[in-house]
């Protein structure tokens, strides 16, 4: 017990370490843009020198990369912390709750957007990334969605799979937009009008 407690101890400092890099890298990333910032600011914002940072992160595609897939897993959380009645509407307010909160964070979103363009490439990391995460958040959401036509309160006869992708493709598309418009178009109420246009289609009569 008493040989397995310094390395408990480093893994929980290591890991804290790594959490303030990305925080940093993140608010520099947003500030600055990520060409015009270098692993020696990320370093000095967080007390490290520069191979303190790449000890952790290789190189700054690595903490960009890093930086989306905790993106992915803040909205895998809020996913699988999903609550309230099964009414037809949960899965859709979900939705629109991870909107707003992308609408929240503009510099990830431009990071994300940033990103995602490079995963198209089967031979960038972001490739296998994207490819794994979309998959997950797929198949969280169509379970959310699922569920509610167990509950009676969605239709049974949808493919709920490809109304997941479905959702994620217009959440995706609406977010390059974003970007591409310098922040002028109203993310959020665009959400929010095509999921209102979705509600009727698969909510049960009577709802």
């Amino acid at each position: 017990m008493t040989s397995e407690t310094p390395k408990r101890g480093s893994y929980a400092v290591g890991r804290e370490r790594r959490e303030r890099i990305l925080d940093a890298a993140s608010a520099r990333f947003e500030t600055s843009g990520y060409s015009h910032t270098s692993i020696a600011e990320i370093a000095r914002d967080v007390g490290l020198t520069a191979p303190g940072v790449t000890h952790h992160f290789p190189t700054k595609q690595h903490l960009l990369l890093a930086i989306v897939e905790r993106r992915f897993d803040v909205a895998a959380q809020v996913a699988e912390a999903a609550d309230g009645e099964l009414d037809g509407t949960r899965t859709l307010r979900l939705l629109q709750s991870l909107s707003e909160m992308f609408v929240s964070q503009p510099g990830l979103m431009q990071l994300f957007v940033l990103v995602s363009g490079e995963a198209a490439d089967p031979s960038s990391p972001a490739h296998a990334l994207f490819t794994q995460r979309y998959e997950r958040v797929v198949a969280e959401i169509a379970a959310l969605f699922t569920a509610e036509a167990e509950a009676g309160a969605l239709r049974a006869d949808v493919d709920y799979r490809a109304l997941a992708r479905e959702c994620i493709a217009v959440s995706d598309g609406l977010q390059l937009q974003w970007v591409l418009s310098g922040g002028t178009i109203d993310l959020a109420a665009l959400s929010r009008a095509y999921l209102d246009r979705v509600a009727p289609t698969i909510r049960t009569a009577g709802r």
